[in-house]
């Protein structure tokens, strides 16, 4: 770690001080050890990420500029800077803190501007304004490769979830991209390759009317847990210290002692439950735990539901962040489609990725689809525990194949790791992505109020300002979905004005 200076030019200037007052002259001494902490600290982040690389990346990715950025970054982010950031403010240099895009160059750009104030000779190359923006150069080169072109006032682009009635209503689509829809999205979960092909085809002709390119997510859907049918005993609700049964086998049935009793979507996961498992049910509506397991049946114990209790429902998403699923990301349905997807797609979105062999799979299978012809992009949904920890190794194994992205499927994400940590993740996952150099999807509930009401919440305009940030955004189906987009393409436009990703830029300001 960086050694904590004692010198007075660390020191917080003293409440009685005048701001006017003269300052005594930093001692050469002291900024020849804050030049050596720095450089340190950078011979560091230069051996771990060696490290790292041989661990997420091996040899396909080890020379890609984003790979080995990320790998700097994560380096860097081992260490709890803090004591040296403020060390290098009160000199007037860079806190560090929006190096995510470009490690060494703000590194090497700190060491010779420290060099020069101490009297040193430079250890290292000055960057190039070309070397230092070359990340941020870098980035808008593969958004615009898997997303298509900026519009002219802002630089996120704006995805739609497109409803089935937009099979039979081009004017819909029409609306959609007046409005600022940039990218269409087809859930593949829903409707059939045929409803698929109408959709895309109002998409395309919209395009070409427009004169711009609209390119076309098709997400595969992935396994679904989720509940099968149910029995529920009085029409009672699930509320804190109710018990409840999944059983992996037969038709529910109820009682008094078993009052809340569902099947599952995939009967093998009642069998990998344990002791002490969490799940959630509907969106982190409720939250039980395991208490006992016996064969093909699990009896939970709800710790907490929304208030007033949650009704048991068939077709509602369980989601179990302790439990080692062992599923395969891509199900028979999936590899059906594809040859759907393929046909029609600019780019797939493949939900339950996990772990970096999960991009193997998927290659293969395009492969042996003839699918290399055609440069489809790929779009990992981050929504496990294992995605979030294995991103890294994701991104490295996705390098360089095709155009790639990452979605934060907050709505899942939340429901896996929990609503309290979903807040400082969504924030973690955008710095790794722009480390690496790699575009990042903010989704889920984004404006929900107004796409179903026509009226937003307060809240949730924060987290659309917020959403900017990001090189996508994007919003799902609902009667009030144009009016959504076009409130998001104004404010997206203003909010980048102030900021880009976590740099403010000071736009002159005019309401004072």
């Amino acid at each position: 770690m960086p050694r904590k200076s004692t010198s007075a030019s660390s020191a917080a200037p003293s409440p009685a001080a005048s701001p006017s007052a003269p300052t005594a002259p930093v001692p050469s001494g002291a900024l020849s050890g804050l030049l050596d902490d720095v450089l340190a600290l950078r011979g560091r982040v230069l051996e771990e990420a060696a490290g790292l690389i041989g661990r997420f990346a091996g040899s396909a990715a080890a020379n890609d500029p984003g790979v080995v950025n990320l790998a700097h970054y994560l380096a860097v982010r081992h260490h709890d800077l803090r004591d040296l950031q403020r060390r290098l403010m009160r000199h007037g240099l860079s806190s560090l803190g929006r190096m995510e895009g470009r490690v060494l160059p703000t590194l090497d750009a700190v060491v010779c501007a420290l060099a020069a104030l101490a009297g040193r000779p430079a250890p290292v190359e000055e960057p190039t304004e070309a070397t230092f923006f070359a990340g941020e150069t870098q980035l808008a080169a593969h958004t615009e490769a898997l997303l298509g072109a900026p519009r002219a006032h802002r630089r996120g682009r704006i995805m739609v979830t497109l409803p089935s009635e937009a099979a039979a209503d081009g004017a819909l689509i029409e609306r959609l991209v007046a409005s600022g829809m940039d990218v269409a999205r087809i859930n593949c979960a829903h409707d059939d390759p045929e409803t698929w092909r109408r959709m895309a085809g109002h998409v395309r002709a919209a395009a070409a009317r427009s004169g711009r390119a609209l390119p076309i997510l098709m997400d595969i859907a992935g396994p679904k847990i989720r509940t099968g049918a149910v029995a529920v005993h009085d029409k009672g609700r699930l509320v804190p210290g109710s018990n409840f049964v999944l059983i992996a086998e037969g038709i529910p049935e109820a009682n008094k002692h078993e009052p809340f009793v569902a099947a599952v979507s995939l009967p093998e996961i009642v069998r990998r439950l344990a002791v002490g498992d969490r799940v959630r049910y509907d969106d982190g509506k409720v939250e039980a735990v395991v208490e006992a397991v016996s064969g093909d049946r699990a009896r939970l114990h709800v710790l907490r539901a929304k208030t007033g209790g949650a009704k048991l429902k068939p077709e509602k998403g369980l989601n179990l962040p302790d439990t080692a699923l062992g599923l395969s990301p891509l199900t028979d349905k999936d590899e059906a489609d594809l040859e759907a997807v393929i046909a029609i797609a600019d780019m797939i979105g493949y939900s339950f990725v996990s772990h970096a062999a999960d991009i193997d799979l998927l290659e293969d299978m395009l492969a042996a689809r003839n699918a290399s012809a055609k440069p489809l992009g790929l779009i990992a949904k981050i929504e496990r525990p294992e995605a979030v920890a294995n991103l890294p190794s994701l991104i490295a194994r996705a390098s360089g194949r095709r155009p790639f992205g990452i979605m934060i499927a907050r709505g899942d994400l939340a429901a896996e790791i929990g609503f309290e940590r979903l807040a400082e993740m969504q924030e973690e996952i955008l710095w790794l992505c722009e480390a690496a150099r790699v575009p990042a999807i903010w989704a889920t509930q984004v404006l929900e109020d107004l796409v179903k009401d026509g009226v937003p919440s307060r809240g949730e305009m924060t987290d659309a300002a917020m959403a900017a940030r990001a090189e996508c955004v994007m919003l799902n189906k609902g009667p009030e979905v144009v009016a959504a987009v076009e409130l998001l393409d104004r404010l997206i436009g203003r909010m980048g004005d102030h900021f880009t990703k976590k740099t403010p830029t000071m736009r002159a300001l005019k309401s004072w």
